[in-house]
């Protein structure tokens, strides 16, 4: 299994397939969060931010989204040890953000306010996966 961190989706395949209606009901999306060491924004504004520094404003103002949308977030912690498996290199930060369906999560990031707080996002990732999963119907 290869594994490659984006910022920012790169197949015009999967970003399709993600405009598609989806799951029915709740989806989890699971969310591992690699940083920058130094925020580098892309209007080349001076930052003394780190990575990390830069992704939580974009989280506070994405937090207050996820709610007005119907979501939450049900986890969030720092990475600390991969027991299973190999990677190159481990990521920062796991979240998993819980959204009512995945028009709900399209419309939050389609919004000018997401838009707005994404700028943080960009400048302080290096990279990330996001898995969208359902919980099984046991």
């Amino acid at each position: 299994m290869e594994v490659t961190n984006e910022v920012l989706p790169t197949s015009t395949e999967r970003m399709k397939e993600m405009m598609q209606p989806g799951p029915e009901g709740p989806i989890y999306m699971v969310n591992l969060l690699k940083f920058k060491d130094r925020a580098q924004y892309e209007d080349n504004r001076r930052s003394e931010l780190t990575g990390r520094e830069a992704y939580q404003l974009y989280g506070q103002a994405v937090l207050k989204l996820i709610g007005e949308y119907g979501g939450e977030i049900v986890f969030h912690a720092d990475v600390t040890f991969l027991a299973l498996g190999q990677v190159e290199e481990l990521w920062d930060e796991v979240a998993i953000a819980k959204y009512p369906n995945r028009a709900a999560l399209l419309a939050m990031s389609s919004s000018q306010e997401w838009r707005d707080a994404a700028v943080h996002r960009t400048a302080g990732l290096a990279g990330q996966l996001n898995i969208e999963s359902v919980s099984p119907h046991w």
